[in-house]
């Protein structure tokens, strides 16, 4: 199980700004920390603050904070919000399956049972606890 980038870098974002909830983050400060394009972080932060995790203020003085409290914020559901889809295998989807062994393979099973273990596993988890 591997997650995307983008869950990687909302991840970050929302850990970065959770240790600094005291002041106003601005991007760039994101950005040359993780060494990562402004350009993509707009866009993960775009997605964030859709979400309702991230406030933005603008101007010369603003930045981002955290739009809720780091206690109740899931870790389980930022990466339902942020990946495109959990499937392990092509024949996770009905629609781009072209398994010939579907009827009679037990694996997708297994596998169905992993991934609910392991967002089971992330959601038990708050971004304060990542702290």
């Amino acid at each position: 199980m591997q997650l995307t980038m983008y869950s990687d870098y909302s991840l970050r974002i929302l850990l970065h700004l959770a240790a600094h909830k005291d002041r106003l983050i601005p991007l760039t400060e994101i950005t040359t920390l993780h060494n990562v394009s402004h350009h993509h972080l707009v866009k993960v932060v775009q997605n964030l603050v859709a979400q309702g995790y991230v406030r933005t203020i603008r101007g010369k003085s603003g930045g981002m904070q955290l739009a809720m409290d780091a206690e109740i914020l899931n870790i389980g559901a930022v990466v339902r919000t942020t990946e495109p889809h959990m499937n392990l295998l092509e024949c996770f989807d009905q629609k781009t399956n072209t398994c010939p062994l579907t009827d009679k393979c037990r694996l997708k099973g297994v596998l169905y049972q992993a991934r609910k273990n392991f967002m089971d596993t992330l959601d038990a988890y708050t971004l304060a606890d990542m702290l």
